[in-house]
């Protein structure tokens, strides 16, 4: 083994770290409980019907999980998960207000690109692994934001379009989020950094002994 090998095989284990961590892009949380999505900087509840069953599960069943839009976010509010609280519901931008096939509300960028939805097809068709991550996602309509005193927006997840809904007079589905990361890392796994720094101790150790002879 030469300098040049030993120089390419270093820079080999920092390249790798590095993509792994650039392209990570739900990261468990709270024992499974959670993910953390890196691009939107938010964290998904893992059961996307966790609501299902709670006495805000107001709508036309007590046991099936959809709700008034006040039900839904008063729901989030009350979470406890882990220790962690102060979840929401997902947040859609009122300027520019997008309804039909948009990407620029947080269900919206979570359906197509992380999930790997398809316009007018349910995401539970979806091939993506990622998929596998989330249990009891329903392929239907779920609340999002406040946009006007009396609607909110809804993002369907059997269609991948969102639009406005009557905030009193529809129930749907709840998936609560919570802003950043509820784990104690904001950017690496300590996990993939410890064997990172595991194998750069190694490399830099046997580099050592090399660079004597």
């Amino acid at each position: 083994m030469n300098r040049g090998y030993f120089l390419k095989t270093l820079w080999a284990i920092l390249f790798i770290g590095a993509s792994a961590q650039t392209n990570a892009a739900l990261i468990s949380r709270l024992g499974g409980l959670a993910y953390y999505d890196t691009v939107l900087d938010i964290t998904w509840l893992a059961d996307a019907n966790a609501g299902a069953g709670s006495v805000f599960d107001d709508g036309a069943s007590s046991t099936d999980g959809r709700m008034t839009w006040a039900s839904a976010n008063a729901w989030a509010a009350s979470l406890n998960i882990g220790g962690i609280t102060g979840w929401r519901l997902p947040a859609t931008p009122i300027s520019p207000l997008c309804t039909g096939v948009c990407v620029n509300s947080e269900m919206g960028a979570f359906f197509y690109n992380e999930l790997g939805g398809i316009s007018l097809t349910s995401i539970l068709s979806s091939n993506d692994p990622d998929l596998a991550l989330f249990s009891n996602i329903q392929s239907d309509n779920y609340w999002s934001t406040e946009i006007q005193q009396n609607a909110a927006m809804a993002f369907d997840f059997s269609v991948g379009t969102q639009n406005l809904a009557s905030k009193s007079a529809l129930f749907h589905f709840v998936w609560a989020v919570h802003s950043g990361d509820v784990g104690t890392t904001q950017v690496s796994e300590p996990g993939t950094i410890a064997l990172i720094g595991l194998g750069l101790v190694g490399l830099l150790g046997f580099g050592r002994r090399l660079w004597k002879f």
